[in-house]
């Protein structure tokens, strides 16, 4: 009787662990499904190139500050810099999407993902709704007008890759969605929105068709080949001019911006080191090489760096005076 009675416990031990091991090896699977899929979805956000959400950021830092007439709520430097990461990602997502039949016939993106194979449609849609779906959690802890701004922002960021099929401005569609943070951000920070603040989302519009004016620079022989329009081919011979117009129609904006709220000596110091690199960029690309264009599309980050140090600056003299 005993010996008849252990084949049944073993039969009723088995039954209640198998399911276990098949939850393990389940879990397994996809962990090292995730592991290896990880790689491709990092590249699909450009997390190694981080130029991307720092000019996204810049212009969010500079509004911030402003709107809060000095530091900002730790709040919202959180939601909007985790924002500017997430809303940058899922931009460089949708624009893979956008260009997954072309990007393996330009220089620049041959090894993208989906160029070499190596990502589906599919899972790149997913991704950038997970991506904007986090934004959005973020945004929910702001206000309603920041809330019915995000609709905006996000519907340009979408737009923008596909515009480039039937525009030669592109470049100004990516401007305007770059330059939602600064209603965002003023939104955000003070529940209401001036008319002084479209100033600083001029610029920022401004600022951006230059800079990315350059980027497309390295593209444009591809870019011809293939027929995609952008702001480089648009400008052709007088590109280097449009954009040097651009860029001083921009520090107009953030000059009579300045006026507006009242930024001193130190925020026009930080204009002024921008002229400079803006001059540096002009003379980087005088012969119009690639890399020298895509070396003064990644100095931008520095205009917005120095105009930043320029507002904080002035709030902490402020401060202390």
């Amino acid at each position: 009787m005993v010996s008849a009675s252990r084949p049944k416990s073993n039969v009723r031990l088995c039954s209640r662990t198998a399911p276990r091991r098949r939850r393990r090896k389940s879990r397994s699977l996809l962990q090292r499904a995730l592991r290896q899929r990880l790689p491709i979805y990092q590249q699909l956000m450009r997390t190694d190139r981080p130029i991307g959400t720092l000019l996204v950021l810049w212009p969010t830092l500079w509004s911030l500050w402003i709107a809060a007439a000095g530091i900002p709520s730790f709040k919202n430097l959180f939601i909007f810099s985790t924002g500017a990461f997430l809303m940058r990602s899922a931009g460089c997502v949708i624009n893979d999407v956008a260009d997954r039949k072309i990007d393996g016939q330009v220089a620049r993106t041959q090894n993208r993902p989906f160029a070499t194979g190596r990502a589906s449609t599919t899972e790149a849609i997913l991704l950038f709704i997970a991506l904007c779906l986090l934004a959005f959690a973020l945004v929910l802890f702001t206000n309603t007008l920041t809330i019915q701004l995000s609709f905006v922002a996000v519907a340009l960021a979408f737009c923008y890759p596909f515009v480039k099929r039937f525009s030669f401005l592109p470049q100004v569609v990516l401007g305007m969605a770059f330059a939602m943070s600064v209603p965002m951000a003023f939104a955000a920070e003070t529940g209401h929105l001036s008319a002084d603040i479209w100033l600083i989302y001029t610029a920022v519009v401004l600022w951006t068709v230059a800079y990315d004016t350059f980027y497309a620079m390295v593209d444009r022989e591809d870019d011809l080949r293939i027929g995609v329009k952008s702001t480089a081919i648009l400008f052709a011979d007088m590109d280097r001019v449009a954009i040097a117009s651009l860029q001083v129609l921009a520090l107009l904006a953030l000059l009579l911006a300045g006026q507006k709220f009242e930024l001193g000596l130190f925020y026009q110091l930080g204009l002024a080191a921008a002229a400079a690199l803006f001059g540096w960029q002009q003379f980087l690309t005088r012969h119009r090489q690639r890399a020298a264009c895509f070396h003064a599309f990644l100095n931008n980050n520095w205009v917005g760096v120095v105009i930043f140090i320029g507002i904080v600056a002035h709030y902490v003299v402020k401060a202390q005076g």
